[in-house]
């Protein structure tokens, strides 16, 4: 299934038990509010697809792998109501990758930021690049990762959590190597490409009411994401509005 339009594009391909979905932006592979519904709504869909047994998420072209949330939405919203129901859109996606029956395998082919590195740390399994650095940013603009925390934390500890986001500079694909968000790193892209499709390949021929049983241990202790997300969906909303928020993301933008 393909999908695109000027919000981003969204693509999945079936083969052999593989389903391969690819979101993409031009802005550096930044999410708008309409991209996060749809790659939401696409993992709804694979967790109960009985042709799929495994999911690899990518993103498109040879830059970032994900710049995070969208800038230009993050100064569009107005009201409360809409900046929450915009952070919600990462909440979505989390919960719908940590509810998915499938195991998914992440390819980070490059830098993330923000919600990048909440999406990275959402995966059961990413694979990355040396040149896929992650990157904390948001207090530097006036809010604060609130929703993607509990992901990131889940995967590197609440001690490499506080660092990224206090330092708020570029950590090395190493770093995040080194601290468990990514479980290997490769030189290249065709490195990295062949360990994808092996491990995927490996994963496809496994029984797939054991991966679903599986799925479900890993994220044990998580059941609260579905009420806790939405609560720090707010928290983001609330600080977007404000005067420190509105003139950092212009500047930002400039």
């Amino acid at each position: 299934m393909t999908t695109q339009n000027p919000n981003g594009s969204l693509i999945t391909t079936i083969k052999n038990k593989i389903a391969t979905l690819e979101f993409g932006h031009p802005a550096s592979n930044s999410f708008p509010g309409d991209l996060l519904n749809r790659l939401a709504n696409e993992l709804n869909e694979l967790s109960n697809n009985s042709l799929v047994s495994v999911i690899v998420l990518k993103s498109s072209g040879s830059g970032a792998f994900c710049a995070g949330a969208s800038f230009d939405e993050l100064l569009a919203v107005s009201n409360p109501e809409e900046a929450t129901k915009f952070f919600s859109g990462f909440a979505n996606v989390l919960n719908a990758m940590r509810n998915c029956s499938k195991i998914i395998v992440g390819r980070i082919h490059g830098k993330a930021v923000g919600g990048g590195v909440g999406i990275a740390a959402a995966c059961d399994y990413a694979l990355a690049t040396t040149e896929s650095a992650i990157k904390l940013s948001e207090l530097a603009i006036g809010i604060g990762p609130f929703v993607i925390e509990p992901a990131v934390t889940r995967k590197i500890g609440k001690s490499a959590v506080t660092e990224m986001t206090l330092d708020t500079e570029w950590k090395t694909a190493i770093w995040a190597n080194q601290k468990g968000l990514y479980a290997k790193v490769f030189e290249t892209s065709a490195e990295l490409d062949l360990e994808i499709a092996a491990l995927a390949n490996k994963l496809a021929s496994y029984n797939p009411e054991a991966l679903a049983e599986m799925k479900k241990v890993l994220w044990e202790g998580t059941e609260n994401w579905s009420t806790l997300l939405y609560e720090r969906a707010e928290i983001s909303g609330k600080l977007v509005l404000s005067d420190f928020s509105r003139k950092a993301l212009t500047q930002f933008k400039k």
